[in-house]
């Protein structure tokens, strides 16, 4: 024969041992969200370069627009390699996207010269015209 009160009593005994996670989730998932929000992430452009020195180099903040140029002049943009005629499209995109970020443009030492200012011409066609040149300090 069945104890209607040893059910009810055996119902309360696994309400009481069982353990309610919904509080520390909750916990976990704002703290969660409160450091991808405060994160900062450190750009690249894909490509390591020999800068040259500069006795006036400073530190540029707001530099949301990293382009690369290699020695043979092969121009990386976001970790990718672009073509000479779709830098310009590249850089409109990344600057729509964060309109009062800058364009700075890492040179190696053996870059000619003439993929330096393709590249300015480039941000500056695309409406960027705070532009720099990165350089190290001696």
């Amino acid at each position: 024969m069945r104890r209607p009160f040893q059910s009810f009593s055996s119902q309360e005994a696994e309400e009481e041992d069982s353990i309610d996670v919904t509080p520390m989730l909750d916990v976990v998932f704002i703290m969660l969200i409160f450091f991808i929000v405060t994160a900062s992430f450190v750009k690249e452009s894909g490509l390591d370069v020999n800068r040259p020195d500069a006795e006036t180099a400073e530190q540029k903040d707001r530099a949301n627009i990293l382009v690369a140029i290699g020695p043979e002049g092969d121009i990386w943009i976001d970790q990718r390699k672009v073509d000479v005629t779709s830098v310009r499209a590249n850089i409109e995109r990344l600057h729509a996207e964060n309109p009062q970020g800058s364009v700075v443009i890492q040179a190696d030492e053996e870059a000619a010269t003439r993929h330096l200012v393709s590249v300015m011409d480039a941000a500056r066609q695309a409406g960027v015209y705070n532009v720099s040149i990165a350089a190290q300090e001696p």
